[in-house]
C-alpha cells in the first residue's frame, strides 16, 4: 500500500481557501500560513499531517494526495471538515 507526506491548509470557507492559494503563489511560505490561518490541529506544524497511508483520510484529500502532481499546490479541495490546500511533498 502507497503511503505519502503532505501539507494542508484547512479553512471553513471556500473564499478564504482561494484567498492561501493566491499568497502561496505571491511567495508566501506555506507553513506561515498554515499557522495562521489553518484550522486543524496540524496547524502548529505549519500544516504537516506527517507520513500517512492511502485510505487513512477522507476520499476528495486522498485523491489529491495520491493521484495529482508533486510539490504542487491544489485546492480548494471540499471535505466534510472544510476546504484544504494541499501539497503533497512525497509518495512511497
Amino acid at each position: 500500500m502507497s503511503s505519502a507526506r503532505a501539507v494542508h491548509i484547512l479553512v471553513k470557507s471556500e473564499k478564504l481557501a482561494r484567498e492561501m492559494i493566491k499568497l502561496l503563489a505571491k511567495g508566501v511560505p506555506f507553513d506561515k500560513l498554515a499557522k495562521k490561518h489553518s484550522i486543524c490541529s496540524s496547524a502548529k506544524k505549519g500544516g504537516d499531517l506527517g507520513e500517512f497511508r492511502q485510505g487513512q483520510m477522507v476520499k476528495g484529500f486522498d485523491d489529491v494526495v495520491f493521484k495529482k502532481p508533486l510539490l504542487k499546490v491544489h485546492g480548494p479541495i471540499k471535505t466534510k471538515f472544510g476546504y484544504h490546500v494541499i501539497k503533497t511533498l512525497y509518495r512511497s
